[in-house]
């Protein structure tokens, strides 16, 4: 990757800085809002922030705001799922990451699957799940074990691992606290993967390596224990990953920056393409971060670089 483009923090203006909202992964949010608040400022800009869309929308209307970065996670009330963007378009404020549709598609699990299917990339086999399907009809189709989840949420949240036929209930119970449709998916026995996007290149994948049996929602906010192994492949792997990431990143409709999650099948070494998080995590437990150090990228500077995605000509989504 070549230097910053931007060198001046003036060029900015006001940054809202946008955590918080009301999504099953508020909690998260505020910790990557906090962290990248610090970053901005510490390299001289005018950042402030704003907890939530409608505290954004007074903002802009009282013109306070001249460009967004946007570190909500999630959907209903979340920063992922299209609508902070098409609002952003609407009002002409610029924002961090993917437009509209990269944002909306990449948060439904299974019309991304569909995307990425019709152009030929790999993915687990799955089981749209609607109300009143036979799940363990679903499940025999498939072949234990599985993972059953929300199709549109994210951090693991509402996420079940289905080892044996009985539990299947209680994963649906779970996964139905949530809204939207329900995705059964074939679980790949293997190594989980994830390659951070930044400014349209791949960063080096990382391999993850979790003390308990799947990377739950545990291992990746809380736990001390989690191992990360960055690169997580070598030689032509890793080119491979990188690759399979940037294709499924534009096929998604992405933009600007965010994080492509695989896992590799333990017995063949297919990857297979899990999701998108197009505004991922940036606590001290993310991966971006990490890929970001690696290629020599600190903290302050990768934030510095995800704000100017907010510009047109930098790869991002700016209205």
């Amino acid at each position: 990757m070549g230097p910053p483009r931007i060198s001046d923090p003036a060029a900015f203006g006001r940054v809202a800085v946008l955590m918080g909202g009301t999504s099953a992964e508020r909690e998260v949010s505020l910790d990557s809002g906090s962290n990248v608040l610090e970053a901005l400022r510490s390299r001289g800009v005018d950042a402030f922030a704003i907890d939530g869309i409608p505290a954004l929308v007074d903002a802009i209307r009282a013109g306070k705001v001249d460009r967004v970065f946007n570190i909500l996670h999630g959907n209903k009330g979340g920063g992922e799922d299209g609508v902070l963007q098409g609002l952003c378009d609407a009002l002409g404020v610029p924002y961090t990451g993917s437009g509209v549709l990269g944002s909306a598609l990449s948060m439904d699990k299974i019309r991304t699957k569909q995307v990425w299917l019709s152009v030929g990339l790999p993915t687990p086999r799955y089981v749209r799940l609607g109300k009143g399907d036979d799940v363990h009809a679903a499940a025999r189709s498939l072949g234990l074990p599985v993972f059953i989840k929300p199709s549109s949420e994210g951090s693991s949240v509402g996420v079940s691992r289905v080892l044996e036929e009985s539990d299947i209930d209680g994963a649906v119970e779970l996964a139905a606290n949530y809204p939207g449709e329900m995705l059964m998916e074939q679980l790949i026995v293997g190594e989980e993967l994830t390659v951070p996007m930044l400014g349209g290149h791949a960063l080096p994948s990382i391999r993850i390596v979790p003390k308990g049996e799947w990377y739950d929602y545990h291992a990746k906010y809380l736990a001390d224990d989690t191992q990360y192994l960055c690169p997580g492949l070598e030689g032509a792997e890793e080119d491979e990953i990188r690759r399979l990431a940037s294709e499924a990143f534009i096929a998604a409709g992405c933009s600007g920056w965010g994080r492509v999650d695989f896992m590799r099948d333990r017995a063949s070494g297919q990857l297979y393409l899990l999701e998108i998080n197009t505004a991922p995590g940036m606590t001290s437990h993310s991966l971006v971060p990490k890929a970001a150090r690696q290629v020599g990228i600190a903290f302050e500077e990768l934030c510095w670089r995800v704000l100017e995605s907010s510009f047109p000509d930098t790869g991002g989504a700016a209205a």
